[in-house]
């Protein structure tokens, strides 16, 4: 019978700095993002507004900064308080980062056109929802590691507990 076993200190340690990088990585993005969709050029067919960049979608990234410092605290000074903080956020974290997933596809998976000026611009904004499509299926995966992991944890604080 395989038996499941806590996170290391270590391996929580690197998931909540991979955390945290992607979190940034992230707003980053949404900066690059927001320097290139200003400077378009009113056209004839109009400019690209893509839907991630409309609702903000990089700038979620916070939530995976806040929940990376959550999962370090935690990985240095576990308490039953934190550990449910930061499964709370690592939820919050999987949440978000599905409907980012799905507003991405929406938005590739449809095309508009655009004025042959901003063409580029919006060619070049596709590849970048590409890029972080492809970095919220990773945050997904973190999160629910530590979501499946944090729920072991959390098990002998609860039987602790008198009844």
């Amino acid at each position: 019978m395989a038996q499941c076993s806590k996170l290391s200190t270590a391996d929580t340690l690197v998931l909540g700095a991979i955390q945290i990088l992607i979190g940034i990585f992230h707003i980053f993005m949404w900066y690059f993002l927001l320097i290139m969709y200003v400077g378009q050029i009113k056209g004839v067919f109009g400019t690209y507004e893509p839907l991630t960049y409309k609702t903000g979608c990089p700038l979620w990234g916070i939530i995976f900064i806040i929940s990376g410092i959550f999962l370090i605290k935690t990985a240095r000074h576990p308490a039953p308080l934190l550990v449910a903080c930061a499964l709370t956020l690592h939820i919050l974290c999987i949440i978000v980062s599905i409907v980012a997933i799905a507003l991405t596809i929406l938005e590739l998976s449809r095309f508009d056109s655009v004025s042959y000026r901003n063409y580029g611009q919006a060619k070049l904004g596709r590849e970048v929802s590409r890029i972080l499509l492809s970095s919220y299926s990773l945050e997904t995966a973190i999160a629910f590691t530590y979501c499946i992991f944090g729920c072991i944890s959390l098990v002998p604080f609860c039987r602790s507990l008198p009844e």
